[in-house]
Parts: structure tokens; C-alpha cells; sequence
């Protein structure tokens, strides 16, 4: 059985583009351009995603998220023409998993609606954890494609050596898991020797961190545990 997906937006360029990459990935889509066309489809069909686009000209984004989440759990993705933090805090106070900035890429969007299915299934369905796609792993702006080695960061491409490229992936396998120095060393290198001396790590992790605009006092990706590690906060 195919895949739901509601999308809202009164551009109906925008909705139906969306619906055309989405139904090109075999999801079966229902495209709405109204917020009281939505509130109708929400409250008489079982989806298994939305879309949504904050700046509706009857009723906003936010509502139709509140009111989606009175009776359901299945993932929700804004869409806003707007770039600020308020917006982005607001919407998922109010229930929505993920959030993007018009323009956006439409198939950097279809991986973030795999990632929320595939996240959302393994939630209620455990047993179908083992058969989950892992090819690309998404962190709040960072979309990384395992099987092609391609890298976007906040929609664009982040260059990364092979070597940067193992080591974030390692982190954001590992999610939510301090990960020592010595640890990446093998897991990269596939090499027994190691010493604490060996500063390999802390110079890629620093090449990570300037390429990715990531600040040691206060990361936004990679955190450093001393005396540990490194890891990619939940």
C-alpha cells in the first residue's frame, strides 16, 4: 500500500511540483490550495504525512498543524516563504517534525518525507526497523546521501573529503552517543594503532567544523565531550 501525503499550498505551482516529485517515488498525494479544503481532507482521510505551507490565505500553516495533531501523530513538514528562527520555534511548538525555507529543493524535500516515514514507521512499527533504508541520514540542515557520498548543508552542497565525509556519517549513525576519538580512528582507518597522542581526529574535526560554520563554544552539530569524544546531539 502506498504511502499518504497531504500537501497544502495555495500556490498551486508550488503544490503540484511538490506532488509530481513526490508521486515520481510511488507516494500516492493529495495536493490541496486551500486551508478549509485541508481541514476536510484532514478530517475524512488517514495520512501518513503532511506538507504544509505556513502563509495560507484563509487559515495558516500553525492552525492546521494544531488541529492535526488533536487527533493524529503521523509527521508534519512546514513549508514558509519566511527565513526566521520564530517561525521555525512556532511551528514545531505546535506539533510540525521538520521545517523549510522557500525556494527549496524538491528532492531535498523528498528525503526529508522519506526520512519522517521511515522515523514515524519504526516508532509504531518496530518490526519493520531492520528493513529501513539508511542510505541518507538527515540532521536538522544536514542531508547526507550514503550511497552517493553527496553532502547538503541548510540546501547546499557541503564539499567533504572521503575521510570528513566517514566521520560525520559515523557521528550521525550514532546519534545521541558520545563517540571516542579512538573509536572514529578505527572505524575510518580500519588501523589497530593508535595513540591518545594521535591528534588525526581533532584536525579533521576542526576541518569539519570550519566547513560546516560549526562553532566549538556553542555547536550546532558536532559536540565535543571531553575527555570522550565527539557526538551529534539528538
Amino acid at each position: 500500500m502506498k504511502d499518504k501525503i497531504l500537501v497544502v499550498d495555495d500556490e498551486k505551482e508550488i503544490a503540484d511540483l511538490v506532488a509530481f516529485y513526490l508521486e515520481s517515488e510511488s507516494f500516492e498525494v493529495i495536493s490541496c490550495y486551500s486551508a478549509q479544503s485541508a481541514l476536510g481532507q484532514i478530517a475524512d482521510t488517514q495520512f501518513d504525512l503532511a506538507i504544509l505551507d505556513i502563509m495560507l490565505p484563509d487559515i495558516d500553516g500553525f492552525e492546521i498543524c494544531k488541529r492535526i495533531r488533536e487527533n493524529h501523530t503521523y509527521p508534519v513538514i512546514m513549508l514558509t516563504a519566511k527565513d526566521e528562527e520564530i517561525d521555525k520555534i512556532r511551528g514545531l511548538m505546535m506539533g510540525a517534525d521538520d521545517y523549510m525555507t522557500k525556494p527549496f529543493r524538491p528532492l531535498e524535500l523528498v528525503a526529508r518525507v522519506k526520512a519522517q516515514l521511515r522515523r514515524y514507521k519504526r516508532y509504531n512499527h518496530p518490526q519493520a526497523q531492520a528493513a529501513a533504508d539508511r542510505s541518507l541520514l538527515i540532521h536538522g540542515g544536514l542531508v547526507m546521501n550514503v550511497k552517493t557520498h553527496e553532502c547538503l548543508l541548510d540546501e547546499k552542497p557541503l564539499l567533504l573529503t572521503p575521510t570528513e565525509f566517514s566521520i560525520l556519517k559515523l557521528l550521525c549513525e550514532r546519534k545521541g552517543e558520545a563517540v571516542s576519538s579512538e573509536e572514529l580512528f578505527h572505524s575510518v582507518w580500519k588501523d589497530e594503532y593508535y595513540s591518545k597522542s594521535n591528534n588525526t581526529i581533532t584536525v579533521h574535526i576542526r576541518h569539519l567544523r570550519e566547513k560546516m560554520n560549526d562553532s566549538v563554544e556553542h555547536p550546532k552539530y558536532i559536540k565535543t565531550i571531553w575527555g570522550v569524544g565527539y557526538k551529534i546531539e539528538n
